[in-house]
């Protein structure tokens, strides 16, 4: 089964609605109007009841039923009221009832009570007309006793009014239900033009053309967050769609030179009989290309591991100076090779992952050594702030353009554009940084001039 529309749902949501506050009101209405005609009807009953009462007290009431029997037929008015006077117990003096309907047995009220509203009684007619009726007792000048007041109404033309009433409350309801849901249709239809903007700008958008934005312009006020959103995430695909041809790029060319080298090399002894000094040579060159690729491809798939979510790290406290110690001594004869200083001062504690925390801090020192001055001083040191701690390495060397720093993180790319020194590294050393710092929900930063390059690791007091 297809699927409504929106604007379809949306119609009838509002149709829907309509109809029941109609339906309400209407039947409020109803049962007001209801109300007040039968108020009204009984009020006039009694009125009509109170006035022959008065007259039978104040005249001669057997004479003036035989002389002047018409008077009480007038005084009911039409030809669904009845009337019967009698003394109790006795055949009617006079009886007014042009559809020879049956009175009912009710108990009449005495000549003292006055007649209130309680004192009509609702009943149903043979064929289910409503019919309202009522007795009293009156006082006479003449006669053996008190006479009963017998009078009642059949309510036909009430029950006319109120159907007709209600069949126009149902008319006026699904007319306006029907109108409302039109006029949502149509309103929905012109109010959704942004929606189907957007649709066929968002359709354009392909590999080929990520830049393009979607313009806020003919979008309506309450989804611009959300296109403003759908943009941004436009602008971060974009940039990992671009940073991933050009790692598809470095990894081809990082990958390429090894094993050029080793085909070259390989080819090159093929050709004609070797010495096994000239062999053993060349499985010795063949080796280290051979480890290179090795480690390249281990820090690949760290990589790919340290993206995934879920990659669980072992959280815990660690020592600084400690680990500073373990650092030192790994790391001081290969600065005594470079001529160089490495000055350790970490103190206090943090919480990460200890195997993590070595080869992030490994990596920075290892490129402190790489590119810094001979003769100068690698720092190692740490502060402990409010919000966290930093462990920051410092060394003395050329100074990263300001504008190469921020691409240091990225895979394969290195700060020397020429490559000269692709033998010497993958340039995934500081891309793996990063990826550790993101699993301890921490960050990463460069900071290089004049001559002074630090790098800083900052990790939150709660990862």
């Amino acid at each position: 089964m297809k699927p409504l529309s929106l604007t379809t749902r949306l119609s009838l949501i509002l149709a829907c609605t309509m109809l029941v506050v109609m339906a309400l009101t209407g039947l409020a209405l109803y049962h007001s109007l209801a109300k007040q005609i039968s108020v009204r009807d009984d009020g006039a009953l009694l009125a009509r009841m109170d006035q022959i009462r008065t007259l039978l007290r104040d005249e001669d009431a057997i004479a003036l039923i035989h002389q002047k029997p018409r008077l009480f037929a007038n005084m009911l008015g039409n030809t669904e009221s009845l009337l019967m006077l009698r003394f109790p117990g006795q055949s009617p003096l006079i009886e007014v009832n042009p559809g020879q309907r049956t009175l009912p047995a009710i108990t009449p009220m005495s000549a003292e009570q006055p007649l209130t509203l309680n004192a009509v009684h609702h009943l149903q007619s043979s064929d289910g007309t409503p019919f309202i009726a009522a007795a009293a007792l009156a006082n006479t000048r003449d006669g053996p006793g008190k006479i009963e007041i017998v009078t009642g109404r059949l309510m036909t033309e009430r029950t006319q009014t109120l159907a007709s009433y209600r069949d126009q409350i149902i008319t006026f309801t699904l007319l306006a239900t029907l109108l409302v849901a039109l006029i949502a249709h149509v309103s929905l239809r012109r109010g959704l033009v942004g929606l189907r903007h957007l649709a066929s700008e968002t359709d354009a958008i392909d590999v080929r053309h990520l830049s393009h934005r979607i313009r806020l312009t003919k979008v309506p006020l309450e989804l611009q967050p959300l296109v403003a959103a759908f943009n941004q995430m436009l602008t971060r695909l974009e940039t990992g769609y671009q940073q991933l041809s050009q790692v598809s790029a470095d990894m081809a060319h990082d990958l390429r030179t090894p094993v050029n080298t080793l085909i070259g090399q390989t080819e090159v002894a093929l050709r004609q009989q070797r010495t096994p000094a000239e062999y053993q040579a060349l499985l010795g060159s063949n080796y280290e290309e051979l480890e290179r690729l090795a480690k390249m491809i281990d820090n690949m798939l760290f990589l790919a591991k340290a993206e995934d979510a879920s990659q669980a790290i072992a959280l815990q406290i660690l020592d600084l100076e400690s680990l500073g110690t373990r650092l030192a001594d790994y790391f001081e004869g290969l600065a005594e090779e470079r001529q160089m200083a490495l000055r350790v001062e970490l103190q206090g504690e943090v919480q990460a992952d200890l195997d993590l925390l070595l080869r992030a801090l490994a990596n920075l020192l290892a490129n402190a050594l790489r590119y810094g001055d001979s003769g100068s001083v690698i720092r190692l040191f740490s502060e402990t702030g409010a919000n966290g701690v930093t462990i920051s390495v410092e060394n003395h060397g050329p100074t990263i353009p300001s504008e190469r720093q921020a691409r240091l993180f990225d895979r394969f790319w290195r700060a020397d554009s020429s490559r000269h020194l692709s033998s010497s590294g993958s340039g995934l050393g500081l891309s793996i940084v990063r990826s550790i710092m993101q699993l301890h929900h921490g960050r990463c930063a460069v900071q290089s001039e004049q001559g002074l390059t630090r790098f800083t690791l900052y990790f939150p007091l709660k990862p």
